[in-house]
């Protein structure tokens, strides 16, 4: 490799890469579209290797630079993991931890885990996002992120998995809906119900047990609409537009004008999952899962 091609130069292709487009990969990066492209062509030539072809409208990555944006994509983005440990060891801080999770994993597991890893290890920085499950699994093969919380059953081998939470499922109906906990006997009393469901793309395991909780009271459920949220779920139930299914952890209190009653008696569980890479080699990472399969044996 040339001594001239920089980290720069790797950023340069990779936006290039992503975009598939010189004008605005060259917007994003901040530099002007033809220094941008003699930038790429001049990383070409050091390398001796062809990453592009263009076309008058088009550009296509060659099967080098498929792999190369690849490699680069991940290795770059621990190298600046890297880069930003050490400053926080600088600032006195023994590094930070990047999780990804689904809303119930918030209402209570997550601020239970990280209060007890504070108690041992109280120089680390939490930088949290709320995502959903499949972002999280692209997040963690990208090093985006470090450990996640998922409602997946099923993810890729380099992909490590530990139940954390078995729940059970919750009917969400309307505050004053005529059935509640003292006569609610089968969920089959609601079969005429229009029913607000999670989405598949949410989950397709967890919505495939969903309607496998249906099947088991043999009927079909009319699906009026599907979301992603379930602060969606719980504003439609309110305004009387369905009822809903919902893991009990993402019940709360201070949800107004539902009421929810536990399925309890159904054999369904819904598993919520910690995930993180095989090959993550973040410290306060393998601090965490110390602490977390300790407690989740």
């Amino acid at each position: 490799m040339s001594n001239q091609l920089e980290l720069r130069h790797l950023k340069y292709f990779l936006a290039v890469a992503e975009e598939l487009h010189f004008r605005r990969a060259a917007e994003r990066l901040f530099i002007s579209q033809p220094g941008l492209s003699r930038q790429i062509k001049q990383m070409e030539e050091d390398l001796g290797v062809t990453l592009f072809e263009r076309h008058n409208r088009k550009v296509v990555l060659t099967k080098a630079g498929v792999y190369l944006k690849a490699e680069l994509g991940r290795n770059l983005q621990q190298l600046e993991d890297i880069i930003n440990h050490a400053k926080l060891i600088n600032e006195g801080k023994k590094g930070q931890l990047k999780l990804g999770y689904v809303g119930s994993a918030m209402q209570e597991l997550i601020p239970k885990l990280l209060l007890k890893y504070k108690t041992r290890k109280p120089n680390v920085v939490f930088n949290l996002k709320e995502i959903d499950n499949q972002k999280q699994i692209e997040g963690l093969l990208n090093f985006k992120i470090d450990v996640g919380f998922v409602r997946l059953e099923h993810v890729p081998s380099i992909i490590e998995t530990q139940v954390v939470l078995s729940d059970t499922f919750c009917l969400v109906l309307p505050e004053h809906h005529n059935i509640d906990a003292s006569n609610f006997k089968s969920l089959s009393q609601l079969k005429d119900s229009s029913f607000i469901l999670f989405d598949p793309e949410y989950s397709a395991s967890y919505y495939d047990k969903v309607l496998q909780i249906f099947k088991d009271h043999a009927f079909t459920p009319i699906v009026s609409h599907l979301t992603i949220h379930a602060s969606s779920i719980y504003k439609l139930v309110e305004n009387n537009f369905g009822i809903s299914l919902v893991p009990k952890s993402l019940t709360t209190n201070s949800v107004r004008g539902v009421k929810f009653i536990e399925l309890d008696k159904i054999p369904q569980r819904t598993e919520l999952f910690m995930v993180w890479h095989k090959e993550n080699r973040n410290p306060i990472l393998m601090s965490f899962l110390d602490i977390i399969k300790k407690q989740n044996p």
